[in-house]
């Protein structure tokens, strides 16, 4: 994909000259001062009006309530309205008396956000924070059978209330009561779901649940406020700190291409150097994310050197993974990504050294893999345009919210899973069903022209039409804008609608529990995991000791001890054989397994698993358990130069090394042609087995013996192919 072609231009291009620009930002501060003004305008109004306090529904808890009358001065809609609206325009189904309560709760909370998100800077107030953190306290709570009854109700003063400006956006009168936050009050997993995807910026719906196990995973699987509040601050910081590359020196000396910009960059303090490893070379630099690629610059004397670029947007089999790498190519220190593709001669190693751990590494290597895969799903599903900058926006997004995690919490890898929904979908069971999903929901987003979005539009305006995550870029200043008269933009729909799950939920729910699934039979594995190899060799032995009791009884019997049982055996045997019956050996084995699996299913119902028992060997000291392992690796070895002497064997009698040899080979192998040619397949097989069950028969076992001896002695007569060894020529980098 060149970056002529890029997705980010003609959608969301900034205009190149300066005036422009300035107009721009002129047009979007008279339109914020206009609304603050319509703000105040209804806020005065309320003061003065006696009368016009909201009245509370009645079926809605006092925390609902508080939410709902916020919603209706954000919206300009009193609450009678907005209830009138939610009745005539979702459909019957999500009006329901058992669900009617916390649907409507939905309904005003996604009109509100959606009004609220236009505004770049709602994640630096305070105030956005407290609402969407109500929100989802009502949402658990949304009518007044299932309130608790502790619930604290208490009036906002005029001082919290109020913005830096004298005016908030959440609270538009000091005489109406809103529910302060409580340090004892949390958020369970479910509403965190259903309200923090409406705001795009904050969760995506396919790693929600994965977002919330990151914030919670030391506070017992419940959000607390003042770490969901410091999660939105620490997002704030990312998000101005992506900008704030653009206008860097090293967004200069990289000369990004037409809609490329930096994510991030590291290697810039000297305490926490990037090394790039190149065969037995290391070198320090500075390493810089772009949603393309990544580039390497070289510290030379003070200065940087020419950017190395690695290519992560085109189609070059690209592999990243994490590795080990250390001084002169020693493999010692697992803190290191490996990037190799068709682009470079040999793999390039970029090592994040730290003290402690190597989360510094595995971030890099999850926002590389996030860049990699989503370029990968947007060739596979062959997006264009509009579709392809969203794909790359909802990637970008996932960063932003893995960064904000990682920098405010310091979460270990081990304490939670993949932030970023590509390479989620990359390790999920079923994952291709999510980006399929994915894909089918995009190209109906952009299909759709002025209707209402998944969470409702208040009206249908004609303006820029633009996927959630591509406008939510967009309104924080990270992209520009196409030209727009209006100054506004609208969307075509979100991942969240009020009362119903989407099918990219179903999809990524149902994954989730196949993963569940997995992980548990994962547990299970690594339970029975044993160290040693002789305690390995033991349970791998009594796991096999029906089948190798099985073949020793077959030895006894092809041993003739016991001529009778032999006898009954070889006349069974050939007659099926003969009557064509040995197809239907296999097949029977197969269905006597069925049945015992099934019969023991029901005849184990609801008791636990046996342990299988097993005696351990001896234990060894290293020293053993050194000498074993040699005596192992020389047993791997004379297999392996046994192996080659046959193979050389063969070579020599194919080149004919040995006349005489090779023509008895040729007449074998004519008269086995032959055989094969004239004579039925069963016929064939009753031979082999007679002549190979029959040796040891006492009738037969002279002049078998006599006819192995034989062939052993021809077979070591034949030479073996001559081997000429090259050394190869080293020609790594000094």
């Amino acid at each position: 994909m060149t970056r002529e072609n890029s997705p980010w231009k003609g959608e969301l291009e900034s205009s190149s000259n300066s005036s422009s620009s300035n107009n721009n930002n002129k047009k979007k501060k008279e339109n914020l001062n206009f609304f603050k003004s319509i703000l105040f305008f209804n806020n005065n109004k309320s003061k003065s009006n006696d009368g016009d306090s909201a009245k509370p529904i009645p079926f809605l808890s006092p925390l609902s309530n508080s939410v709902v009358s916020r919603c209706s001065r954000i919206l300009h809609i009193p609450t009678e309205e907005l209830q009138h609206w939610f009745d005539t325009e979702v459909p019957d189904t999500v009006k329901q008396p058992s669900i009617y309560a916390r649907n409507f709760l939905e309904f005003c909370s996604y009109q509100a956000l959606h009004l609220v998100t236009a505004h770049p800077d709602y994640l630096s107030d305070k105030e956005f924070h407290r609402l969407t953190y109500d929100m989802m306290l009502a949402w658990e709570a949304p009518s007044v059978e299932n309130e608790p009854l502790n619930t604290e109700i208490a009036s906002c003063s005029t001082q919290e209330m109020e913005g830096e400006d004298g005016w908030s956006l959440f609270y538009s009168s000091s005489t109406k009561t809103a529910v302060q936050v409580d340090n004892k009050k949390t958020v369970g997993p479910e509403a965190f779901a259903r309200i923090a995807p409406a705001c795009a910026v904050i969760a995506d719906i396919i790693t929600v649940h994965n977002l919330f196990d990151a914030l919670t995973s030391s506070s017992s699987h419940r959000l607390h406020f003042l770490i969901y509040d410091k999660y939105l601050r620490m997002l704030e910081k990312v998000i101005k700190a992506v900008k704030n590359a653009r206008g860097t020196q090293s967004a200069s000396t990289l000369q990004l291409a037409e809609g490329e910009f930096i994510l991030d960059v590291d290697g810039t303090v000297p305490t926490q150097p990037v090394l790039q490893h190149i065969g037995i070379s290391a070198w320090p630099g500075r390493l810089t994310l772009t949603n393309y690629a990544l580039y390497f610059e070289s510290l030379g004397v003070g200065l940087y050197e020419k950017a190395v670029r690695y290519d992560l947007a085109m189609d070059m089999k690209q592999v990243i993974r994490p590795d080990l790498t250390g001084p002169l190519g020693a493999r010692l220190f697992d803190k290191a990504v490996m990037y190799k593709s068709t682009s470079t001669p040999e793999p390039v190693f970029l090592e994040f050294p730290e003290f402690k751990g190597n989360s510094r590494r595995d971030y890099w290597l999850h926002a590389c893999l996030e860049i990699l895969h989503v370029h990968r799903f947007i060739r596979e599903y062959n997006l264009k345009g509009i579709l392809q900058s969203e794909a790359l926006a909802r990637a970008i997004l996932g960063i932003f919210r893995y960064r904000a995690a990682r920098e405010a919490f310091q979460i270990l890898s081990s304490h939670y899973k993949t932030l970023l929904c590509f390479n989620l979908a990359e390790s999920l069971p079923g994952g291709d069903m999510i980006l399929e999903t994915l894909s089918s929901r995009l190209v109906l987003l952009n299909a759709s022209t002025s209707q209402r979005g998944s969470v409702g539009l208040l009206s249908a305006k004609e303006g820029m039409k633009l996927p959630i995550s591509v406008l939510t870029l967009h309104r924080h200043g990270i992209l520009g804008k196409g030209e727009d008269d209006d100054g506004e933009a609208i969307y075509a729909g979100v991942d969240v609608c009020a009362g119903e799950i989407s099918t990219l939920e179903m999809v990524v729910k149902k994954s989730q529990l196949n993963r569940g699934r997995a992980e548990a039979a994962q547990a299970t594995v690594d339970q029975v995991k044993v160290e040693g190899i002789d305690t390995n060799l033991a349970v791998m032995k009594e796991l096999l000791f029906p089948l190798v009791e099985s073949f020793n009884r077959l030895q006894v019997l092809a041993s003739w001890k016991d001529p009778w049982k032999s006898t009954a055996f070889l006349v069974s045997i050939g007659y099926m054989i003969f009557r064509g019956w040995i197809r239907f050996v296999l097949p029977s084995i197969f269905v006597i397994l069925a049945v015992l699996m099934i019969w023991r299913k029901h005849a184990n119902k609801g008791r636990p698993l046996e342990a299988y028992k097993i005696t351990v060997p001896p234990t060894k000291n290293a020293v053993e358990q050194l000498l074993s392992l040699q005596e192992a690796i020389t047993q791997v070895e004379s297999l392996i130069q046994a192996g080659n002497i046959v193979l050389l064997k063969v070579r020599a009698l194919l080149i004919a090394a040995l006349p005489q040899a090779t023509e008895r080979v040729a007449m074998l192998l004519v008269s086995a042609a032959l055989f094969l040619a004239l004579i039925p397949l069963r016929l064939l097989i009753l031979l082999v087995f007679i002549e190979s069950f029959t040796r040891e028969m006492p009738l037969r076992k002279a002049s078998s013996d006599r006819w192995l001896r034989r062939v052993r002695e021809w077979w070591f007569s034949i030479p073996a192919a001559p081997v000429h060894l090259i050394k190869a020529d080293d020609k790594k980098r000094k």
